[in-house]
């Protein structure tokens, strides 16, 4: 790369990663589209939206914040079928789980393959696109948001080190990053919870970073290096029953997944503004059919789009 590109390249990272900029320059029409429409936010997702501001990370329960209407049943059926699909493949993978592989998360099986297939008529989309969800997205990034992708984790125990996203580190798709999980297992300590080190995500206080290590081309630190940042007592370790809903920014810090004692079941989805430059995480179709809803219509639009 040339000298001139080498700079332009640093001067567009730099831009992506200083808020203003970055919602005002590359995401101005998404943002100016949200600040002229968007419904005032309330109850539960506002408590939400409250605490992910402050500390990174929230909380809820699909009753609390979805109430009835909610496709949560539908959502759970459908992973029970998943489940069933997946039996004898995660049985017979099972042994493998403590082996390292460059190439994939041998602890995590994604039910819905690495790339799965964009359909807004499925369960998997429409339970992203409810109302509060899309609500609490939009809110924290002050823009209409994009879903970039959706999934069924099921994590297997291990019994060795940790390594990969078992230890901490912080994902590198967007400024800010919303990324949601809803409980279809138990999760306790033995089951690998989601651990988050509150303040450290791009609107908290804390900047410093722990003494890290790379791995696979990703930073990483161990725990003793992050209680000098965040004490392990500040730790969220997002333990809850089914039907716990965790909304978490992972430009912050996090790890999860250390699953020791039982197996942990969840559904994942993830937002990014209009002009994330991650690669695209869904395989989609020559032509998707947009809602008549305007947040849900932008959330499915291609990156890249701010319009």
């Amino acid at each position: 790369m040339s000298l001139l590109g080498n700079v332009r390249r640093k001067v567009a990272y730099a831009g992506r990663h200083y808020t203003p900029t970055w919602r005002y320059v590359f995401n101005f029409g998404s943002a100016m589209a949200w600040r002229r429409e968007h419904p005032s936010i309330e109850g539960e997702a506002k408590r939400v939206l409250n605490e992910l501001n402050g500390r990174g990370v929230a909380m809820t329960t699909a009753d609390r914040l979805l109430g009835e209407a909610s496709c949560f049943e539908e959502l759970g059926r459908a992973i029970a079928d998943l489940e069933g699909e997946w039996a004898e493949r995660i049985a017979a993978e099972r042994a493998s789980a403590n082996r390292h592989d460059a190439s994939r998360k041998t602890f995590i099986h994604q039910l819905l393959g690495n790339h799965p297939r964009l359909d807004p008529a499925s369960v998997y989309a429409r339970f992203a696109l409810q109302t509060p969800i899309l609500r609490i997205a939009n809110e924290y990034f002050e823009m209409y948001t994009r879903l970039r992708f959706y999934n069924v984790w099921h994590t297997l125990t291990t019994e060795g080190e940790a390594r990969e996203s078992q230890l901490w580190h912080f994902d590198r798709e967007d400024h800010l990053i919303l990324k949601l999980f809803v409980y279809f297992s138990d999760i306790d300590e033995g089951a690998g919870p989601f651990t988050y080190a509150p303040g450290t995500h791009p609107k908290g206080t804390i900047r410093r970073h722990p003494g890290s290590f790379l791995e696979n081309g990703v930073v990483r630190a161990r725990d003793e290096e992050m209680a000098r940042v965040v004490p392990q007592r500040d730790w969220v370790r997002a333990i809850g029953p089914k039907g716990t809903i965790l909304f978490a920014d992972t430009r912050g810090y996090h790890k999860g997944g250390l699953a020791r004692t039982r197996d942990r079941i969840l559904y994942t989805c993830l937002f990014t503004s209009p002009t994330s430059q991650a690669p695209e995480l869904f395989e989609r179709g020559p032509q998707i059919e947009l809602p008549a809803d305007r947040a849900q219509a932008m959330a499915l639009r291609r990156t890249g789009r701010a319009q």
